[in-house]
């Protein structure tokens, strides 16, 4: 797989080498070596899935400290738009955000380090996402902020009618959170 760095410090996009022929395809979705390589998690507490019906919005999703966790996100049926949003203070780059399909078809993965907000909204019928998480979810420490109020372009369809849960209905916006995120630089 490749693993390429985004505009934001730490966050990478995984490209799979995909193996496809008649009987399907076969992706491999982690390699420990080439993982800590790239200064990213290798040690995952978690993993997860959530299957999305048309027009949901799920996020944007982190944890707070002392339960904050880096996440490995990938699509394996539909797709998403994924995005990520930089929270830690100090960042060159936070509050700003990035946005990727994640399709079952183009295998894409994104590695988000600890201190960024994950969202994604559904780009078809449904889509199952799976998630590797760093540390086991924490019911008191877990968060988020709105959807709506990072500038995130979600696709009209979405905007006009998102289907949200009433939790992720009731966060904060970007501008009234205070982020207890710290940027440290190489970390």
């Amino acid at each position: 797989m490749r693993i390429e760095p985004t505009a934001i410090p730490g966050c990478f996009q995984l490209v799979p080498d995909i193996r496809a022929d008649e009987r399907g395809s076969f992706v491999k979705t982690f390699r420990e070596d080439l993982f800590r390589a790239h200064g990213m998690a290798t040690t995952f507490a978690e993993e997860y899935y959530s299957l999305s019906k048309r027009n949901v919005v799920r996020g944007l999703h982190f944890q707070l400290p002392p339960h904050e966790h880096a996440k490995l996100v990938y699509c394996v049926q539909g797709a998403v738009l994924d995005a990520a949003l930089d929270l830690r203070r100090g960042s060159p780059t936070y509050g700003q955000h990035l946005t990727f399909e994640l399709s079952a078809e183009n295998g894409h993965m994104l590695y988000l380090p600890a201190g960024l907000a994950h969202g994604f909204c559904t780009l078809g019928e449904q889509a199952v996402m799976m998630y590797k998480v760093t540390s086991a979810y924490a019911p008191q420490h877990d968060s988020g902020v709105r959807w709506d109020s990072a500038g995130i372009a979600w696709p009209d369809e979405v905007r006009r009618a998102p289907l949200l849960s009433a939790r992720d209905q009731g966060f904060a916006t970007l501008a009234e959170f205070d982020s207890p995120f710290v940027y440290e630089a190489g970390a």
